[in-house]
């Protein structure tokens, strides 16, 4: 299994840091499904707020409004395959605090990251619908898993 780096910026956000890294084994373990999946090497996972996600999305994006998920490509020569940075605030707002789909909202901003990673883009009506058609079958594969991480604010 991959190492995976989880930082949580959200005081508030409680969730069990090995369910997640088990739900991107699951992803990494089905790769060829997705476009051979996400880089070999670490993954960062970092949940934030919509603050600091504006931030990010200025500074490397040059938008400053807050945004959902951004993923930042690794370094393979030095054994990284990139970072997931979530806005848990976009989710709650999307979903409100019901447990399981705040669960179930976070996750898809994870998966939507590590497709990135593995290639797919969102930036074309193609290229979206193709990043929405994988989004459902790899949420599939966690939730028929059960391996969808419990999210939950506090």
């Amino acid at each position: 299994m991959r190492p995976v780096d989880v930082a949580n910026r959200r005081a508030r956000l409680r969730f069990d840091r090995r369910a997640l890294r088990a739900a991107i084994g699951l992803l990494d373990a089905h790769a060829g499904a997705f476009g051979g999946g996400c880089p070999e090497g670490s993954l960062s996972v970092a949940f934030l707020g919509d603050p600091a996600l504006a931030r990010l999305h200025a500074r490397f994006l040059g938008d400053r409004s807050p945004t959902d998920v951004i993923t930042f490509g690794g370094d393979a020569a030095h054994g990284c395959a990139g970072e997931i940075c979530v806005s848990v605030d976009a989710a709650a707002r999307r979903c409100g605090r019901a447990r399981a789909r705040l669960s179930r909202e976070i996750t898809l901003y994870v998966v939507h990251g590590w497709l990135h990673l593995a290639g797919y883009d969102d930036t074309g009506p193609a290229s979206k619908r193709a990043m929405r058609r994988a989004e459902a079958r790899a949420m599939r594969l966690l939730e028929h898993s059960a391996a969808v991480p419990s999210f939950k604010l506090a």
